[in-house]
């Protein structure tokens, strides 16, 4: 994303957990800037728990995709707006969102939560559940069955405009060259990235800052095209 000096993206740190300004996905050429992060927490016992630390990724292109819709609109219009997380969601861009473990959590207890929201989004928009898609939902399961993840561990997903969801699993916060998991269902990217960000998501922090930083990028752009002319 382009950026002056007063959009610029610098680490960001949640909790323990450093989030770099930008990150190459596992099979990408590309450099993908940080857009939004925020903490996961759960209630317990009337408690806010930290669970995970997330961050999500875009590429460069989303800018002039959203620009003729979304420019000259408030932050918090834009955080309140079902349609602008849609259309990052859906987005014919590459999407890169890291999930790093506070507390330790294994891959089932992981999973819990995550299939059951897709398989349930995925009727909520709309969606036609085929059989493929149960076997990618299952797939997806698969790929979490034997996982253990210490604090500091990491969960990355990654997807292109195209192509398959990936997911890679990380022990100390890099990413590794190659994935884990690859899962030829492009619905399914999208669904497990709403359930951070849509308006149900879990990670309501990252919501807001990405439509801060939206915003600003947006703000930033329509400032030097006027400078321009």
């Amino acid at each position: 994303m382009t950026r002056s000096p007063s959009t610029a993206v610098s680490v960001v740190q949640v909790e323990s957990v450093k989030l770099p300004p930008y990150v190459k996905p596992p099979g990408s050429a590309k450099a993908l800037s940080l857009a939004g992060a925020g903490l996961r927490d759960v209630e317990i016992e009337g408690k806010l728990i930290k669970v995970t630390a997330i961050g999500i990724y875009l590429e460069d292109a989303v800018l002039p995709l959203l620009a003729g819709k979304w420019s000259g609109k408030s932050t918090e219009m834009l955080a309140e707006s079902v349609e602008f997380f849609r259309d990052i969601i859906t987005g014919p861009f590459e999407k890169f969102w890291w999930v790093s473990m506070i507390l330790p959590l294994t891959g089932p207890q992981y999973m819990e939560k995550a299939a059951g929201n897709c398989v349930k989004d995925w009727h909520f928009y709309g969606g036609t559940y085929t059989d493929a898609d149960a076997t990618a939902v299952e797939k997806f399961r698969e790929a979490f069955k034997d996982q253990s993840f210490r604090p500091g561990a990491s969960i990355l997903y990654a997807q292109t405009p195209n192509g398959p969801l990936t997911i890679t699993f990380s022990e100390d916060g890099s990413i590794p060259e190659a994935p884990n998991a690859v899962i030829e269902n492009r619905q399914l990217g999208g669904l497990v990235l709403g359930t951070l960000i849509d308006e149900q998501g879990v990670c309501p922090q990252a919501r807001m800052s990405i439509a801060a930083r939206i915003c600003a990028l947006l703000k930033d752009g329509k400032t030097k095209a006027r400078q321009a002319d």
